[in-house]
């Protein structure tokens, strides 16, 4: 019963109200610098190093799809198939093209040969010889045509086995067999997930401080930590990641520069298009932390007593840092090492108030005196 006399007294000593001792004592501590690490956490798009759109370059119906989502497939490996019977045709037709003109070519060439032997035994004349000369240079010119025609049939063929410029694992196939397509969609995305990056932003005033305290934003990301990945559902990834890369534009709309963080990801565990959160550690080794149980907080604005030279207590607002531990807050303004503060029972004071300052370790000894001389009844009207 005693114990729980204490805990009662304990918590309402904190940010509520105090025992009461009736001697106006309330505890005080002076203000000290340590280190300590804090996080934040930035919201994050997940994406392949490489994202590659696989387009059609012809149109044409899907006559077969070679792989499925998720799976892993290598460069130049055909995905898809096109309808390929017309450019096949078209292929044959520029083939035949080709063995003409190269018959042409040839019949041409033995004219001009002949006609040379004739020309230097004097049976016809410079007239004739220029005749078969141009002859022969046409059927060239002819055979060169239908050999470019062909090979651009046989392009355009090829055109018809999509397949895949890079490494990488296949998206969504939203396309199925038979369905008429053309460059205008993508049939699926290619991503190169052996790393990824990762996009996130931060605020305009996080990177010029950051550029500040770095002497500019090329040594920010060179010095900063590595990060964690805290995936979807709320768990954290198993390597820490780097920051590589910064936008050079800041965003109007939002106030924001993007930032890319780099993980590697041997077991393919990070999905390109995933969505997570970016946890960047920061370390302050000169950091004043209060509990927040001695800060009261009135319109959004923080506050604590401080203790003045002729122990009078002063409402002082305090500026703290928007990440904390739930438990405590980083004061970064407001409070300097050397000041004093109420720790306990700072609803009952008021500003200017006069008070008599006791150690912390004297207010909890006064407590527990306290709650061994109350009586049932005592701790009963306590807890109404």
């Amino acid at each position: 019963m005693i114990a729980a006399a204490a805990l009662l007294m304990t918590s309402c000593g904190g940010g509520g109200g105090r025992p009461n001792f009736g001697d106006n004592e309330y505890p005080v501590v002076t203000v000290g610098t340590s280190s300590t690490t804090m996080q934040s956490t930035y919201p994050a798009t997940i994406k392949g190093v490489q994202d590659v759109e696989i387009h059609p370059k012809v149109q044409g119906f899907i006559t077969q799809i070679n792989v499925k989502e998720g799976q892993t497939v290598g460069a130049g490996q055909v995905l898809f198939v096109l309808d390929n019977v017309t450019y096949q045709a078209q292929v044959r037709q520029a083939q035949a093209a080709v063995n003409t003109a190269e018959a042409s070519c040839n019949t041409a060439k033995l004219s001009f040969e002949n006609s040379q032997k004739l020309h230097q035994n004097g049976v016809i004349g410079d007239f004739e010889l220029q005749s078969a000369t141009n002859q022969f240079e046409q059927a060239k010119a002819g055979l060169a045509q239908a050999q470019a025609a062909l090979a651009s049939a046989k392009e355009m063929l090829s055109y018809c086995y999509v397949k895949s410029p890079a490494a990488g694992v296949v998206g969504t196939l939203p396309f199925k067999v038979g369905t008429l397509v053309s460059a205008a969609n993508t049939l699926t995305t290619v991503s190169n997930i052996s790393s990824m990056e990762v996009y996130f932003s931060m605020t305009e005033k996080d990177v010029l401080e950051m550029g500040k305290n770095a002497g500019g934003l090329a040594g920010a990301i060179k010095d900063m930590p590595a990060v964690k990945l805290q995936l979807a559902d709320g768990s954290l990834y198993g390597l820490d990641g780097t920051v590589t890369k910064m936008s050079g534009v800041i965003d109007p709309a939002t106030g924001s520069v993007q930032m890319i963080a780099v993980f590697q990801n041997p077991e393919k565990i990070l999905k390109s298009g995933g969505s997570g959160a970016i946890i960047i550690p920061t370390s302050n080794t000169n950091a004043i932390i209060i509990p927040q149980g001695c800060v009261s907080e009135v319109q959004n604005k923080k506050f604590v007593y401080t203790l003045q030279k002729d122990n009078k207590v002063k409402y002082t607002e305090i500026q703290v840092d928007p990440q904390n531990d739930g438990n405590n807050y980083i004061v970064t303004e407001g409070l300097k090492a050397g000041d004093k503060y109420v720790t306990n029972g700072i609803t009952k004071l008021s500003d200017g108030m006069e008070i008599v300052p006791i150690t912390p370790e004297k207010y909890q000894q006064k407590i527990q005196e306290q709650a061994k001389a109350m009586s049932a009844g005592d701790i009963v009207g306590a807890m109404k």
